[in-house]
């Protein structure tokens, strides 16, 4: 796979001790494109869709020097210490993409499981939590082209160790591989992509097993008690004047301000 045009994305040789070759022959992936340090994997994969890349080439990345979550803000990405991953996808269903962020969340969490000691909790719309630290986020992207679906960026970011500085993060158990972690996250990946339509009934139950949320006061993206989630992704919050659709903003809860 070819370095990205990127001139702050340095080219990296081996991954774990694997080679661009063998992760994606490990992970059945068309392509793996391995950096030492990036501004973004999302930047990367964008220039190498824009290229042609195929669906399901990978890139990782050791570091990241500008990650990024929603609404512009940043994510801790240390050398070595988490998988800071962007699939590029192109998917059939393009309406399937407003839900995409959390039917990945909801996919991954049960894999994660495996690699903590406490079970994995999802915070609408896109955050992987282990008790009330933040394990890991979500955030799809997508191009378009004369009104059409171009491709999808999926950006993955787990904390495999512990994040210097950050008292807030959680990490996996000790002594977890990161190629572990990647050949058990790519197939839900895959799969969460290429899936269509809205939530089905499977997913809501299956996040309102893990809703950090659920029955807890907030104050964004209303003042009022989670419900949960609808089947398009909408969070459900009940205020002072009736049940609200929230389909945008970010959770905070009350004790949080």
């Amino acid at each position: 796979m070819s370095p990205s045009a990127d001139t702050s994305a340095a080219p990296l040789a081996l991954y774990d001790d694997w080679s661009a070759d063998g992760l994606a022959e490990c992970l059945g992936l068309p392509g793996v494109a391995l950096f030492d340090s990036v501004t973004s994997t999302l930047d990367v994969a964008h220039t190498l869709a824009a290229r042609g890349a195929a669906d399901g080439t990978l890139v990782l990345a050791s570091a990241q020097t500008a990650g990024r979550g929603r609404f512009g803000r940043t994510w801790t990405s240390e050398p070595g210490a988490g998988v800071w991953l962007t699939l590029i996808e192109r998917p059939r269903d393009a309406a399937a993409l407003e839900v995409l962020s959390v039917r990945v969340g909801i996919a991954l969490a049960p894999v994660l499981d495996s690699f903590s000691d406490s079970p994995v909790q999802l915070k609408w719309p896109n955050d992987l939590y282990v008790g009330n630290r933040k394990l890991g986020g979500v955030l799809v992207e997508a191009r378009w082209r004369d009104g059409a679906l171009d491709w999808i960026a999926i950006g993955v970011g787990i904390n495999v160790r512990r994040p210097p500085g950050e008292a807030d993060a959680a990490w996996l158990r000790d002594g977890t591989s990161r190629i572990e972690v990647l050949r058990d996250v790519m197939p839900q990946l895959r799969a969460s992509a290429a899936r269509v339509g809205p939530l089905h009934s499977a997913e809501r139950s299956a996040f309102a097993a893990r809703d950090l949320g659920a029955g807890r006061q907030c104050i964004e993206p209303a003042v009022g008690r989670v419900l949960g989630i609808d089947d398009r992704g909408a969070l459900l919050v009940e205020t002072s004047t009736g049940l609200i659709q929230a389909r945008t903003g970010s959770l905070v809860f009350k004790e949080e301000r």
